[in-house]
């Protein structure tokens, strides 16, 4: 049951209904997860800045969305790992791919890394060590890279916990149950 409402068509300002307007024409529906932010327009407004300005960062959308994954199933959000699932597999993903990112691990030794590093901020609430850092620039991640990762990972943080208080309604196919020993890195 939702503790946050979300704002329809009925019920929306001006602003509101803009926030619809212009999110429904770029993915053809509305999420719920925009639906319900959009209690606060302020709040719609910097996530959608957010997510806008890194789809236009220098990491692939296929990485931004295991980066997505891991950090929705490290933070036991089912909204995102529903919603990461679908955009994956647009984005490129095949379902082994979906289920290997969200346990932090990929074929390729260079997703992989950036998958398990995601995940440390998210463990460890970004304290992670010289080390990880050194270890992602000598895959071949510029400090640029570096941040985007770190951004990714603060802007899945940020709907996961708003997911979490608002217990907004899961509007995707849900995503499959991984095996519990998947889940630890």
């Amino acid at each position: 049951m939702p503790r946050i409402n979300t704002i329809n068509a009925e019920n929306a300002s001006a602003e509101q209904q803009q926030i619809r307007a212009n999110v429904k024409k770029g993915l053809g529906l509305v999420p719920n997860l925009v639906s319900t932010l959009a209690q606060s327009p302020a709040a719609a407004h910097a996530y959608l800045a957010f997510s806008g300005a890194l789809a236009k960062g220098s990491l692939s959308r296929k990485l931004q969305e295991q980066i997505s994954l891991v950090v929705g199933e490290t933070n036991a959000c089912d909204y995102c790992v529903a919603a990461h699932t679908l955009l994956g597999g647009k984005a490129g993903l095949t379902q082994d791919e979906t289920f290997a990112a969200r346990a932090a691990e990929s074929a390729d030794p260079k997703t992989e890394a950036a998958l398990v590093f995601a995940q440390k901020i998210v463990t460890e609430r970004g304290h992670v060590t010289d080390e990880d850092v050194t270890g992602l620039r000598q895959l071949g991640f510029t400090d640029g890279d570096i941040a985007e990762i770190v951004a990714n990972t603060a802007l899945n943080i940020f709907t996961n916990y708003f997911n979490h208080v608002a217990g907004t309604v899961v509007d995707f196919p849900a995503a499959p149950k991984l095996a519990a020993s998947a889940c630890a890195h």
